[in-house]
């Protein structure tokens, strides 16, 4: 079985879109598993309205304070990723769009690994291609040092065994990445492969989350404090 887990917050811009291009590529008894953090616009009633059983809304009402922005949408996933029934894991962001074989590559890829990464399609808002590789702008490097100092982990282009997932369970309280703390646990752990094939139209817009295959404008201090923790959680990580 197949799950794919995604995390929205008032995404009614592209919800119908990117869940559009995943439904098509999996089963009937496969599922996708919505977990919001509270949307206020209609993100909620456009999925209801696409009527497909396969789509299961959960509510995340684990209310982080964060001290990052990334904290939130962290602990959103990660009650997508506690909800989830399969054994096999997708992550999806809610404003990207899949390719048409997404699902055949990536099932192709974890018959010899437990967790896959794949290239994507670095895109504007209307999904016209800005950059044709994001791994050739931020190659990955399968190397716990290498990401810590800069994650080489895109949580839209992975996929996961679920022992990766229950071996990564609780997530960080603060400071990491999903995608991050699941590459992390799966280089420690697992067995990682890179595809080097895009599967997904990586979306950049003005109301993106987070600035991955872009400029990185924070602040010092935001730099200095992220690795602080993300060091902090892999010490932890190394030592269990």
């Amino acid at each position: 079985m197949i799950s794919v887990c995604v995390a929205t917050y008032n995404g009614e811009a592209y919800i119908a879109q990117q869940l559009n291009s995943i439904l098509p590529q999996i089963g009937a008894d496969d599922e996708i598993v919505v977990s919001d953090d509270g949307s206020t616009d209609r993100t909620i009633g456009i999925i209801e309205a696409m009527g497909d059983r396969r789509i299961r809304v959960v509510r995340h009402t684990d209310k982080v304070n964060p001290r990052f922005a990334i904290d939130r949408v962290a602990h959103n996933f990660e009650n997508a990723l506690r909800q989830a029934k399969g054994d096999i894991i997708f992550l999806a962001d809610q404003d990207d769009a899949w390719c048409d074989d997404k699902v055949e590559t990536v099932m192709q890829a974890l018959s010899d690994c437990d967790l896959v990464m794949t290239d994507c399609y670095v895109a504007d808002g209307r999904l016209n291609i800005v950059k044709p590789s994001y791994l050739a702008e931020r190659p990955f490097k399968p190397s716990i040092v290498a990401n810590i100092f800069k994650s080489s982990f895109l949580g839209s282009c992975m996929a996961m065994r679920r022992k990766v997932v229950e071996a990564s369970m609780p997530f960080p309280r603060h400071g990491v990445g999903h995608d991050l703390w699941l590459g992390l646990v799966a280089i420690r752990k697992f067995r990682v492969k890179c595809v080097e094939k895009p599967t997904m139209y990586y979306r950049r817009h003005d109301a993106t989350m987070t600035l991955s295959g872009m400029k990185n404008t924070n602040s010092l201090w935001f730099k200095i404090s992220y690795r602080f923790y993300v060091l902090l959680a892999t010490l932890r990580l190394l030592c269990s």
